[in-house]
């Protein structure tokens, strides 16, 4: 579906490293597809976007690569990055009508060069003007924090690449910290288990989908959470096999991220001036993005800080809500960027 943005002409991008999510000004969040690209691997075209690229992964004949192009929050292929943008892009605007500005979201601890080469991107795939947002700011305004009053709020936003920790003020970033602990770090830690203990390969795919059911902060409620099968490659025969897994096995392959993710919050907090600290008890810190499912991650964190923690009304969403409600404040955003 096409949709016209006459007279608005103004999109929001949440370009995540596992999900990107497009939110049109009057209209809402209208694409939430997997950053994924295929491509044909000698000429370089593009073979498909999104959901129907992320169920290639794995499953491609030698000539057509199906690869992520953000890795860890940030530009890993610029030139295929900038197809997908362009893509998705499109896929919103009007083929006849005028370019549409767009801001898009960044992880908090983001370099120049790592900011630059999105703006860059964006321009490329069609953009009219590119501003950037940090990703903890607008997941807050999405999970409807105050941001802009003079009380603190603190927010834990933990994507696909990066978790991004922050106390906000004032309309603006008091501490934070980002961190590469996040749900693909699980991903690669349960992948990297499984093999060196069941001797068995598994994919990507395979290792979020037991990480969904599975997953477990806490060895309490791995538990009480049961096990499942999961289908890989014998590393000693080569040959397809199928194991049944528990959750305490999950558990024990996560742990270490779930530790980094405890440990970059718990920093946070000591970097935070008091007066907001003191705000953050009252109000509790509030949990975005897909890593904030995860059983007991909550009671883990506040266990931990001995502060209330709990996740965002629709955390997978908070940040594109968050980047579209940002985009009536476009003069804002002209001044920082």
């Amino acid at each position: 579906m096409v949709f016209s943005l006459f007279g608005k002409k103004r999109i929001g991008i949440d370009l995540g490293t596992a999900n990107t999510n497009v939110y049109v000004e009057g209209k809402g969040i209208v694409i939430g597809e997997p950053s994924v690209v295929a491509m044909e691997k000698d000429s370089g075209d593009v073979v498909a976007v999104g959901a129907e690229a992320k169920n290639m992964i794995g499953r491609t004949p030698g000539s057509i690569i199906a690869t992520r192009p953000m890795k860890n929050g940030v530009i890993a292929d610029f030139d295929t990055t900038a197809a997908m943008m362009e893509y998705f892009i499109n896929k919103v605007s009007s083929r006849f009508g005028s370019k549409p500005s767009v801001v898009i979201c960044v992880p908090g601890g983001g370099t120049e060069v790592e900011k630059r080469a999105v703006i860059d991107a964006a321009m490329l795939a069609g953009a009219r003007e590119a501003f950037l947002i940090e990703e903890p700011f607008a997941a807050a305004i999405g999970a409807d924090l105050p941001v802009n009053e003079p009380t603190g709020s603190m927010v834990v936003d933990i994507g696909g690449g990066t978790t991004d920790v922050a106390t906000i003020s004032l309309g603006g970033i008091v501490s934070g910290r980002m961190s590469r602990s996040a749900g693909d770090a699980m991903d690669e830690a349960i992948i990297s288990h499984i093999r060196n203990k069941f001797n068995l390969l598994i994919g990507e795919r395979s290792a979020e989908l037991v990480k969904r059911e599975l997953g477990s902060a806490s060895l309490e409620g791995a538990k009480e959470l049961g096990s499942a099968d999961i289908r890989g490659r014998d590393l000693v025969t080569g040959l397809p096999q199928t194991i049944s897994i528990d959750a305490v096995e999950i558990h024990e392959a996560i742990k270490e991220v779930v530790a980094n993710i405890i440990a970059i919050v718990k920093e946070t907090l000591e970097e935070t001036p008091p007066e907001i600290s003191a705000d953050v008890i009252d109000r509790g810190i509030v949990l975005t993005g897909g890593g904030a499912l995860l059983n007991g991650l909550t009671e883990a964190i506040s266990d931990a800080v001995d502060v209330p923690v709990f996740v965002a009304n629709d955390p997978l969403n908070c940040v594109a809500l968050g980047t579209g409600i940002a985009l009536s404040q476009m003069d804002v955003l002209r001044k920082r960027n």
